[in-house]
């Protein structure tokens, strides 16, 4: 075979083959995971009226979409995406493949949170944004406007020393939870690791950020966090400024 040849065949290999979504055999959970796949593309929006079009002979097929979501699907609506018009959705990225026998099952996280265990969530978090640390009703401190945050709560996969995992609720502020979606995960062991790598003086003073829960920033790491979100021209004019202040 002629590296020509080995290339070609290599790029077939590489292409993924996919049940259609037209098939009535699937499930209509499948069948919507397919229809995204095929019709709508990773990173496209697409309307319910679509959806409905596509699949006229079932009749929650939006709810069954909403279903993706509880195994590792990403679909944003208006809520989570500011750019996206009331009646669009966003598929952001594919989870399990659920047309695969055994790959449907319904996840240990699929149950709703009541209303008293989202407000224990919020009191046990400290009612606190556990990804970037912010208040509910609190400003941004990155020069993004006047924009206050909105606290959710959310679930986080938490993967344990034994390899083991489990879906565990989480305060997340809508900011924080638009960015990083349900594919977002801690490795809990890793960090237990780093933790004990850590001197014993480091120790001490990481539980007391614990007792504390919270720590504060130094002048220094607040400017570093605006700088880190300007675009690229306006880092460049902060790097001149910094290297005539400092030249």
């Amino acid at each position: 075979m002629s590296t020509g040849q080995a290339d070609e065949f290599t790029e077939v290999l590489l292409v993924e083959e996919f049940p259609s979504y037209q098939d009535k055999k699937l499930g209509t959970m499948a069948r919507a995971a397919l229809w995204l796949i095929s019709v709508v593309g990773e990173g496209e929006i697409f309307t319910k009226a679509q959806l409905r079009e596509a699949f006229p002979d079932v009749a929650q097929i939006d709810r069954r979409v909403r279903d993706l979501r509880d195994h590792g699907w990403r679909i944003d609506t208006s809520r989570d995406d500011p750019e996206l018009l009331q009646q669009e959705q966003r598929f952001v990225i594919r989870g399990a493949d659920v047309w695969i026998p055994g790959k449907s099952k319904a996840p240990k996280h699929k149950a709703s949170l009541t209303p008293a265990q989202r407000a224990k969530v919020l009191h046990d978090d400290n009612h606190l944004c556990r990804s970037c640390g912010i208040g509910a009703g609190e400003a941004y401190e990155d020069g993004g406007g006047v924009e206050l945050a909105k606290l959710n709560v959310s679930r986080r996969k938490v993967i344990h020393s034994t390899g083991a995992y489990e879906y565990q609720p989480i305060t997340e502020c809508k900011r924080c939870g638009t960015g990083g979606g349900p594919d977002r995960e801690v490795d809990l062991g890793a960090l237990l690791e780093l933790v004990e790598s850590l001197s014993p003086l480091e120790q001490r003073l990481f539980a007391k950020w614990i007792e504390a829960d919270q720590r504060s920033f130094s002048p220094l790491e607040k400017v570093w966090g605006i700088y880190r979100t300007l675009p690229q021209q306006s880092r460049a004019a902060v790097a001149e400024t910094i290297d005539e202040m400092t030249g």
